[in-house]
């Protein structure tokens, strides 16, 4: 019995480090986890084996690079997702699981959509800027002018910046820039 305990435990473990090898939310189940580790390990124990024997420091490692291997696959194939960037820090629409924890979150008052959002702005801005282009501007509706509602637009700002997405002086541009085009 306590094999077996152990087993599973490090199957969850190496599995656990497995997901967090790989950038952004991924709401798996725990019994998902535990079997993405102890398939890993067995497919990293099968490589060692064949290549040099016997040597339990290496079946951890090949284990654990698998079973990441594994989160790989499971995120482009299953979860059809970024596996970097921006798109990959966004909450997955697919998956073992995804629906289950959408809508825990959304009982406990926390938007889905808003996990990762604000990671992969700030990534869309940072690559915006090591490219030398203007981060792309904020979708709204064809004909949506913010002098025609600019409360509603403030308003935006001070939740961006509130968040952490702006800075404070970029808050305080786009509020100027806000204000001047008001003034005309």
């Amino acid at each position: 019995m306590s094999s077996v305990i152990s087993v599973i435990v490090t199957a969850f473990v190496t599995g656990a480090l497995a997901r967090f090898a790989v950038p952004g939310p991924d709401p798996m189940p725990a019994w998902l986890t535990i079997l993405i580790g102890l398939i890993g390990t067995l497919i990293g124990a099968g490589i060692v084996f064949a290549a040099v024997g016997k040597d339990p420091a290496w079946v951890g490692i090949a284990g654990f690079i698998v079973s990441i291997a594994l989160v790989i696959g499971y995120r482009r194939f299953v979860q059809k997702r970024a596996l970097w960037g921006p798109e990959a820090y966004r909450f997955p629409q697919r998956g073992v699981g995804v629906e289950e924890y959408r809508q825990r979150l959304q009982r406990a008052g926390i938007d889905p959509e808003a996990i990762g959002s604000q990671m992969a702005m700030a990534m869309q801005q940072q690559q915006a800027a090591r490219g030398g282009a203007a981060a792309p501007p904020v979708p709204h509706e064809a004909g949506e002018d913010p002098t025609e509602n600019p409360a509603h637009f403030l308003q935006l700002l001070e939740e961006l910046h509130d968040t952490g997405v702006l800075s404070d002086d970029e808050f305080t541009a786009s509020r100027t820039r806000l204000l001047e085009r008001l003034r005309t």
